[in-house]
């Protein structure tokens, strides 16, 4: 594939089509620059996280400039430990985010340049210079990226919206984007979540109230709140809650910890004594603690699910106590949260979310805020991303109902170029999805992960054959079934495939019989139809044949 060098190009390999696992790539004078590098969660069974595959890019590592982080949300950094060493570029972003990657990296084992960019700075990349304009999301130092080619400038939000009083940061630099626009933007690639929600997302002020009200109705009972970790200003307004309230402050959970660790560190929580670790918050008085904790989504190994589960060490529900589930439901995870709040309810706990109280607001922008966004960057071309289809497809309208000259509608693997005449879909590249499958990533549409849901819905037969070499059975067939049936049916059901393939192997030839291939396969097939006719199901079977 060759591409014109004086052409800009943009190519999705995450985040269009769904929501997460984000990644975009630009293109320029033979330079490719990476913006953000994202994961998203699975329900499959040992599997802990999926991220975009990065082959393509990977071909052209020797050409890939850099990685620009606009913020530090696991959907866009949280793939940068697990795909860091295939790329070995440099890495890019502003205070906080750089340090909670850093300590990724450092986890995993791995030493990565990572260049902190001060608050509304700017760097050269290659070709590229990019520009950090801050706005409001849910998360400290979220950045739009003014990235500037000799062909045109793109705008690219990240994650972000308009909150006129954010209680950690600072305020969306309008006076920034409207003279983004004024110098004239070639397009706008931009945050499609919210567009089908009318009006403004809200601001977070509000909600630290709303909490501290909430919590005063709870005399007497233990409180925990849960929300996302990463939303500092959340965390705080928690706390503040708490503190308002007379109780002592708790942490609960492992990326709590990390985000307090690194929000002190950049002042974010001066005006807070050190939160009470979970070992420490376990002694505290039912009525006295105010515990905040990880797992508002259901996450299995989160805090909260393990401490509904009576499986904490340290921290113990009682009928009557309150759990506040500060957050919305992501996408995908609307039945682990279900599970979660139903586990609570039929222990005596009394749930509160965000349908009974005002007690979350987004961080990304409704339909009110996309216009005007429209209207400040004024670019020749939108493009929707991090949205599945039909949000891509909403914003596209919304775009085109506002003025915007061009739209075009990507999907993950859609090269395309952005010129003053419009944008032009050119070609398709190959992309995808890697699993994390321990600490291994395979494809998630490879042979490892078709087998493994194979297995989840058909369970597994694993025959044995030892034959002596004239071709007669030195011992009778084995066979191990598992996923199939309850043991109380488990003798009768492998008696019957042992006689069928008995059966079969009688009805084999003189000659076939010395055929280890069709002995096996004359096996499997009568194992199968067995199990077929047990419970309707094609049983995932695997023979062996030894001769002896």
């Amino acid at each position: 594939m060759k591409l014109d060098p004086n052409k800009l190009y943009f190519l999705p390999l995450g985040g269009s089509g769904e929501i997460g696992m984000n990644l975009n790539l630009y293109h320029t004078r033979g330079k490719w620059l990476m913006v953000d590098l994202g994961v998203t969660f699975d329900q499959t069974p040992g599997i802990e996280v999926l991220m975009p595959d990065t082959q393509f890019i990977e071909e052209h590592a020797q050409n890939l400039v850099g990685i620009v982080l606009t913020h530090a949300h696991e959907d866009h950094i949280g793939a940068v430990p697990h795909l860091w060493s295939r790329l070995q570029c440099p890495i890019f972003a502003t205070p906080f985010t750089a340090s909670l990657v850093r300590h990724k990296l450092q986890e995993a084992g791995l030493q990565a340049p990572i260049h902190e960019i001060p608050l509304s700075g700017g760097v050269d990349i290659g070709p590229f210079t990019v520009d950090f304009i801050q706005i409001t999301h849910s998360i400290p130092e979220p950045n739009v990226l003014a990235i500037r080619t000799g062909a045109g400038t793109v705008v690219h939000t990240g994650d972000w919206k308009i909150d006129p009083d954010p209680l950690i940061g600072k305020p969306t630099d309008i006076s920034a984007l409207k003279k983004l626009g004024d110098e004239g933007i070639l397009a706008l690639v931009c945050d499609s979540t919210n567009v089908f929600v009318p009006g403004h997302s809200g601001s977070e002020k509000p909600i630290r109230k709303n909490l501290i009200d909430l919590v005063a109705k709870f005399p007497g009972r233990r409180v925990l709140i849960a929300c996302f970790a990463s939303n500092v200003a959340r965390v705080a307004s928690c706390a503040e809650a708490g503190i308002a309230n007379g109780r002592t402050v708790g942490l609960v959970g492992r990326s709590l910890h990390r985000m307090d660790e690194v929000a002190r560190q950049l002042n974010y929580f001066k005006d807070y004594a050190p939160f009470l670790n979970h070992h420490d918050s376990g002694f505290l008085e039912r009525d006295k603690m105010l515990l905040i904790c990880t797992g508002s989504q259901g996450e299995q190994r989160a805090a909260l699910l393990r401490i509904a589960k009576d499986e904490d060490r340290h921290i113990f529900l009682e009928e009557g106590d309150v759990v506040i589930f500060s957050s919305r439901q992501i996408p995908g995870n609307e039945m682990a949260i279900s599970n979660l709040q139903n586990l609570l309810v039929r222990k005596g706990i009394q749930v509160i979310t965000a349908n009974d109280e005002d007690i979350h607001v987004s961080g990304h922008p409704c339909r009110d805020e996309l216009v005007q966004m429209y209207s400040w960057i004024r670019p020749q071309i939108v493009v929707p991303v991090h949205g599945e289809d039909h949000h891509i497809l909403e914003q596209a309208k919304l775009a085109l109902a506002n003025n915007v000259p061009h739209i075009i509608t990507p999907r993950n693997g859609d090269l395309i170029a952005l010129t003053k005449k419009g944008p032009k879909l050119i070609d398709q590249v190959p992309s995808g999805r890697l699993a994390l499958d321990g600490r291994k990533l395979i494809p998630y549409k490879g042979a490892v992960m078709h087998d493994r849901h194979r297995l989840m819905s058909t369970g597994h037969a694993l025959v044995t054959l030892i034959l002596k070499e004239e071709g007669s059975f030195k011992h009778p067939p084995s066979i191990l079934l598992v996923g199939v049936t309850e043991r109380e049916q488990l003798d009768t059901l492998t008696s019957q495939c042992i006689g069928a393939i008995e059966e079969g192997f009688l009805s084999l030839s003189l000659e076939d019989r010395d055929d280890d291939e069709k002995v096996g396969e004359t096996a499997r097939i009568a194992t199968r139809r067995v199990l077929s006719n047990y419970y309707g199901k094609k049983t995932l079977t695997h023979v062996q044949v030894y001769r002896v």
